[in-house]
């Protein structure tokens, strides 16, 4: 995007009170957006990871806006993802700010440790039963493991339940669902201004990644057999948000959105190239999922492997529910996709 075009989006979010506060991460993502709402409550959207560059970063911004962490009032989380909630009990703890989250993921954040490496060994198994090797599994977890410092437990005081209200003194946001990226994608639409608080359901310069994750409601480490379909769910919120009418969506990486239909519709057609580029290599022969990715894009990096993985599943869930005569295969406990 044009330097000029986004300083002139940025400029309109800065008329309508909201301020990009770009935080660093330790991601391949790079830096994350926070976004403080200058209205009353003064409001700060996600907060960058647990570390003490992106603190000193943020606080820094806050700054440059004549505010400090400890006159933040309310603090919003759109998504479970660390590099959007890693530093939000810090800073609730030194504002005293009310805390606010989807309310499924209020008990997630709450036992952030038990449920992190929950959502490793269910990711362990899922990689095993789609034929990625054991010894990049193992190396991915540790590296997982590694990441997880970047986080911590969260106790949220108002559970956000979609469809809601989060009021404020000069507007209203509604309080959207938007799963897929994660389990706990949340925006919120400010109908009146027709600005969207995005998170990472929309970016504009990468897809997101829709991750097979374990569910949020599910008690126990998780069935990998029956596998949420993350890339269905999530070209399901994408529909929905299309719908929508916005003239700016601010998302958690990169510039802000202004054609969010057409970004959108340009994802589902990259998808559907994508779907069928897999549907010819399973007509070559059984392959796992982990062979179609390699296949896909070569030697894979261990930390996108999980990534890779979870696009080919999404890619497969598509034709399965299709009806398109995919079948799935088990052997020894990996699955092959086949033709029926």
């Amino acid at each position: 995007m044009p330097d000029s075009i986004r300083e002139r989006d940025l400029a309109a979010a800065a008329a309508a009170g909201i301020h990009r506060l770009p935080v660093p991460t330790p991601f391949a993502v790079g830096r994350v957006n926070c976004y403080l709402v200058e209205d009353d409550p003064l409001t700060l959207v996600d907060c960058g990871p647990n570390s003490g560059t992106a603190l000193t970063v943020l606080e820094a911004a806050l700054a440059a806006h004549g505010r400090r962490v400890e006159d933040l009032e309310r603090i919003v989380l759109t998504h479970q993802h660390i590099d959007h909630t890693g530093l939000a009990q810090i800073l609730a703890d030194r504002s005293g700010a009310e805390l606010c989250c989807f309310d499924a993921l209020v008990p997630w954040l709450a036992e952030y440790t038990r449920h992190a490496a929950d959502d490793d060994a269910y990711a362990a198994r899922l990689m095993h039963r789609h034929g990625i090797p054991d010894d990049m599994a193992l190396v991915l977890q540790a590296v997982t493991g590694a990441y997880r410092a970047w986080g911590t437990a969260v106790t949220v005081g108002t559970p956000l339940a979609p469809g809601s209200e989060l009021g404020f003194a000069d507007r209203t946001w509604r309080v959207l669902l938007r799963p897929g990226h994660s389990p706990s994608d949340t925006v919120f639409h400010d109908e009146e201004r027709r600005i969207l608080v995005a998170g990472d359901h929309l970016i504009a310069h990468v897809s997101s990644n829709p991750l097979v994750a374990r569910p949020l409601d599910r008690a126990d480490d998780g069935d990998v057999t029956a596998r949420p379909q993350a890339l269905v769910t999530y070209l399901e919120s994408l529909a929905q948000t299309a719908e929508l009418d916005l003239g700016l969506v601010l998302p958690g990486h990169g510039d802000p959105i202004t054609d969010h239909a057409s970004l959108i519709a340009s994802r589902v057609r990259s998808h559907e190239r994508r779907k069928r580029k897999i549907a010819g290599l399973i007509d070559q022969g059984p392959r796992t999922a982990y062979e179609l990715a390699t296949e896909m894009w070569g030697n894979i990096a261990v930390t996108q492997a999980f990534l890779t993985l979870s696009e080919v599943l999404g890619h497969v869930d598509l034709m399965l529910n299709e009806g398109s005569a995919v079948e799935e295969a088990d052997a020894d406990g990996v699955v092959r996709f086949v033709r029926a």
